[in-house]
């Protein structure tokens, strides 16, 4: 098995590529869009029952459990409206991805994610 970034931007891919290392994920695919403010606020409103546009939104689809054949990572909805760095976005969302949550953890997934942004340099 491998990795399958052919949905994310080319731009992107490195960065994706990074983040999923970082997280120990090695095989398995996943998709980023970048997406206008009026879609990002109606998967807000849609997922998370918040009317408003937000910067990324993370799917997870298989989690971490086992799957049958190429593991479905999950979806990635980038708005660069709402961004100050897309690849920023991009690294956060695919944490998330990976079951890293800075609502809940001590601080380990936003040390990753700067760990990640660091070495991208």
């Amino acid at each position: 098995m491998s990795l399958d970034l052919s949905d994310v931007p080319v731009n992107l891919r490195g960065p994706v590529a990074a983040a999923l290392a970082a997280a120990s994920v090695k095989d398995g695919h996943l998709a980023v869009e970048l997406v206008d403010a009026a879609r990002i606020q109606e998967l807000n409103h849609e997922h998370r029952g918040k009317d408003a546009p937000t910067d990324v939104l993370a799917f997870p689809i298989d989690e971490t459990g086992p799957t049958v054949g190429a593991r479905e990572i999950g979806d990635v909805a980038i708005c660069p409206e709402h961004c100050s760095d897309v690849t920023e976005a991009a690294v956060h969302g695919v944490l998330h991805l990976c079951g890293y949550d800075h609502e809940t953890d001590a601080g380990e997934m936003l040390a990753l994610q700067a760990s990640v942004l660091g070495g991208l340099a």
